[in-house]
Protein backbone atom coordinates (compact mmCIF):
# COMPACT_ATOMS: atom_id res chain seq x y z
CA UNK A 1 0.00 0.00 0.00
CA UNK A 2 1.35 3.36 -1.24
CA UNK A 3 -0.18 6.67 -0.60
CA UNK A 4 1.89 9.68 -2.32
CA UNK A 5 0.83 13.28 -1.91
CA UNK A 6 2.13 15.92 -4.27
CA UNK A 7 1.75 19.37 -5.42
CA UNK A 8 2.92 21.27 -2.74
CA UNK A 9 5.03 24.49 -3.05
CA UNK A 10 5.94 27.91 -2.54
CA UNK A 11 2.43 30.36 -3.11
CA UNK A 12 1.63 33.91 -2.04
CA UNK A 13 -0.87 34.63 0.29
CA UNK A 14 -4.35 34.24 -1.67
CA UNK A 15 -2.72 31.86 -3.90
CA UNK A 16 -3.84 28.57 -5.15
CA UNK A 17 -2.16 25.16 -5.27
CA UNK A 18 -3.87 21.50 -5.78
CA UNK A 19 -2.61 18.64 -3.72
CA UNK A 20 -2.64 14.89 -5.17
CA UNK A 21 -2.60 11.35 -3.51
CA UNK A 22 -1.84 8.73 -5.77
CA UNK A 23 -2.89 5.54 -4.31
CA UNK A 24 -1.49 2.08 -5.31
CA UNK A 25 -1.52 -1.41 -3.38
CA UNK A 26 -5.31 -1.52 -2.77
CA UNK A 27 -8.94 -1.17 -3.58
CA UNK A 28 -9.07 3.18 -3.71
CA UNK A 29 -13.13 2.82 -4.36
CA UNK A 30 -13.68 1.07 -0.84
CA UNK A 31 -11.80 3.45 0.97
CA UNK A 32 -12.35 6.78 2.80
CA UNK A 33 -9.19 8.82 2.25
CA UNK A 34 -7.90 12.06 4.52
CA UNK A 35 -5.95 14.72 4.32
CA UNK A 36 -3.60 16.10 7.12
CA UNK A 37 -1.32 18.76 8.00
CA UNK A 38 1.70 19.18 10.30
CA UNK A 39 3.33 22.69 10.40
CA UNK A 40 6.45 23.21 12.28
CA UNK A 41 6.00 22.81 16.02
CA UNK A 42 2.27 21.67 15.81
CA UNK A 43 0.86 18.28 16.16
CA UNK A 44 -0.87 16.60 13.08
CA UNK A 45 -4.05 17.73 11.95
CA UNK A 46 -6.89 16.95 10.20
CA UNK A 47 -8.01 19.18 7.26
CA UNK A 48 -10.50 17.10 5.32
CA UNK A 49 -11.60 13.89 4.51
CA UNK A 50 -13.63 12.30 1.30
CA UNK A 51 -15.83 8.93 1.47
CA UNK A 52 -15.05 6.41 -0.95
CA UNK A 53 -17.86 7.34 -3.28
CA UNK A 54 -17.06 10.95 -3.07
CA UNK A 55 -20.36 11.75 -2.02
CA UNK A 56 -19.49 12.62 2.16
CA UNK A 57 -16.53 15.10 2.71
CA UNK A 58 -16.18 16.90 5.42
CA UNK A 59 -13.74 19.92 6.59
CA UNK A 60 -11.54 21.54 9.20
CA UNK A 61 -13.51 24.78 10.18
CA UNK A 62 -10.34 26.43 9.26
CA UNK A 63 -10.56 25.34 5.57
CA UNK A 64 -13.98 25.56 4.79
CA UNK A 65 -14.95 27.65 1.74
CA UNK A 66 -11.48 27.95 0.57
CA UNK A 67 -10.36 24.27 0.58
CA UNK A 68 -12.52 21.65 -1.73
CA UNK A 69 -11.45 17.44 -1.24
CA UNK A 70 -12.39 15.33 -4.62
CA UNK A 71 -11.79 11.92 -6.06
CA UNK A 72 -10.95 10.21 -9.25
CA UNK A 73 -11.30 6.33 -8.23
CA UNK A 74 -10.39 5.60 -11.77
CA UNK A 75 -7.44 7.77 -12.06
CA UNK A 76 -6.40 6.04 -8.07
CA UNK A 77 -6.35 9.99 -7.29
CA UNK A 78 -7.43 12.26 -4.50
CA UNK A 79 -7.29 15.71 -4.84
CA UNK A 80 -7.14 19.12 -2.58
CA UNK A 81 -7.69 22.36 -4.14
CA UNK A 82 -6.73 24.78 -2.00
CA UNK A 83 -7.46 28.53 -2.62
CA UNK A 84 -7.79 31.86 -0.78
CA UNK A 85 -4.19 30.22 0.84
CA UNK A 86 -2.89 31.73 4.29
CA UNK A 87 0.36 31.89 5.64
CA UNK A 88 -1.16 29.56 8.62
CA UNK A 89 -1.92 26.92 5.77
CA UNK A 90 2.00 26.13 5.60
CA UNK A 91 2.39 22.76 6.46
CA UNK A 92 3.34 19.51 5.29
CA UNK A 93 0.35 18.00 3.95
CA UNK A 94 -0.30 14.37 4.65
CA UNK A 95 -2.93 11.77 2.41
CA UNK A 96 -3.70 8.90 4.31
CA UNK A 97 -6.36 5.91 3.83
CA UNK A 98 -9.10 5.15 6.48
CA UNK A 99 -8.44 1.86 8.51
CA UNK A 100 -11.74 0.04 7.45
CA UNK A 101 -13.77 0.58 4.20
CA UNK A 102 -16.85 2.00 3.65
CA UNK A 103 -16.50 3.78 6.24
CA UNK A 104 -18.30 7.42 6.61
CA UNK A 105 -14.76 9.43 6.64
CA UNK A 106 -13.82 11.82 9.95
CA UNK A 107 -10.91 14.00 10.72
CA UNK A 108 -9.69 11.19 13.75
CA UNK A 109 -6.72 10.75 13.09
CA UNK A 110 -6.88 7.63 14.32
CA UNK A 111 -8.63 6.31 11.59
CA UNK A 112 -6.22 6.51 9.23
CA UNK A 113 -2.87 4.88 8.27
CA UNK A 114 -0.31 5.00 5.41
CA UNK A 115 0.59 8.04 5.27
CA UNK A 116 3.42 8.39 3.18
CA UNK A 117 6.14 11.12 3.03
CA UNK A 118 3.60 14.27 2.46
CA UNK A 119 4.10 17.33 0.18
CA UNK A 120 5.00 20.86 1.71
CA UNK A 121 2.91 23.93 1.30
CA UNK A 122 4.59 26.80 1.96
CA UNK A 123 2.30 30.49 1.75
CA UNK A 124 4.46 33.84 2.14
CA UNK A 125 2.58 36.88 3.02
Amino acid sequence: VQLQASGGGLVQAGGSLRLSCAASGFTLDYYAIGWFRQAPGKEREGVSCISNSGYSTDYADSVKGRFTISRDNAKNTVYLQMNSLKPEDTAVYYCAKATVPITIPTLEIGEYEYWGQGTLVTVSS
